[in-house]
């Protein structure tokens, strides 16, 4: 009796702890995926992606564009998949939508009890043309940037913003650049909006990756054409880090003006629905190179999908 009430006071102390630490999100980590972890691997080991193995050569290969072309599924959305191309063969692709947006209108969304994977946000949004992660979130799963849920303000209230944020109101949707740091006044009047880093590719025209690391993942962008059009777009694999992404966006055939980082990893998953047509993308990959070793992100549960604390959504206006 002695010993069971000690195991359930041991139980009862790591509870508190991961709700006091975690709140619900942690509970739901655990249930969801039983946690997360690193490994050491080498840089060509198979349980690497196909193209991590070969973003993690030496040199760094350059990637170009291969050829892509867009499909309308409705009036003012269209889709597309982008080929990465090294040496002549394709490496990673990224899903790509482009978006009117005087005809969609843009929700940012938060479920910081961490129990909606994208499958869970297709049943809590059935309306939703397309589902894709959002910014970035804290240990309770909620913003960590600055953020507007259909009016609702979030997030912190102090914040050092030199990157960029998206916005959307009942007329329309842009990406900012916020090098100016002046996000309060971005946001002002939105109904939907995030805060997000790094900047991709600012006004100016130029990259503002400052520095190439060896972080590879799944990545998620959204932007914006010269023709004011929203553009998100998902990587199916894991080649790119940050600053060779701006690069291969910028020099790309989609005529960017601006564009935006969101957060990265497994829970960078992209879901778009139309009748007759799903395309839809289960994130997995994160690495990480510290001190020449490659670090693989895992978890124990190898099947589950990622929860999505924070998401943006693509619905008809007139729904």
């Amino acid at each position: 009796m002695a010993c069971l009430a000690l195991l359930l006071l041991a139980a009862a102390g790591v509870c508190w702890f991961i709700w006091e630490r975690n709140g619900a999100y942690g509970f739901n980590v655990l249930w969801r995926r039983g946690g997360t972890y690193w490994v050491n691997v080498e840089p060509d080991d198979p349980r690497l992606s196909p193209g991590m193995r070969v973003a993690l050569t030496v040199p760094a290969p350059k990637a170009t564009s291969g050829p892509m072309s867009w499909q309308e599924r409705e009036k003012g959305f269209e889709v597309a998949e982008l080929p990465v191309m090294v040496d002549g063969r394709e490496v990673d692709s990224i899903l790509l939508a482009r978006i009117d947006p005087a005809q969609y209108r843009f929700v940012v969304r938060n479920a910081p009890a961490g129990d909606k994977g994208i499958d869970e946000w297709e049943r809590a949004v059935p309306q939703a043309r397309l589902i894709v992660n959002g910014s970035f979130f804290g240990l309770k799963g909620l913003p960590d940037t600055p953020f507007i849920s259909e009016g609702t303000v979030m997030g912190p209230s102090r914040y050092n913003a030199r990157a960029g944020a998206f916005v959307a109101d009942e007329h329309g949707a842009g990406v900012t650049d916020l090098r100016d740091g002046n996000w309060q006044q971005a946001l002002a009047g939105a109904t939907n909006a995030m805060v997000s880093y790094p900047l991709l590719i600012g006004d100016d025209g130029q990259t503002h990756v400052k520095t190439d690391s060896r972080w590879l993942a799944n990545r998620s962008f959204i932007a914006q054409d010269r023709q004011g059009r929203i553009v998100i777009g998902t990587t199916k694999d894991a080649f790119f880090s940050l600053a060779r992404l701006a690069v291969f966006l910028k020099e790309s055939p989609l005529d960017l003006k601006v564009a935006l980082n969101l957060d990265g990893g497994p829970l960078a998953c992209q879901s778009v629905r139309f009748p007759g047509y799903e395309r839809k993308l289960y994130a997995l990959w994160e690495s990480q190179m510290v001190d020449d070793q490659v670090k693989l992100l895992r978890w124990p549960m190898s099947d589950a999908t990622w929860a999505m604390a924070i998401v943006l959504t693509v619905e008809p206006k007139n729904d």
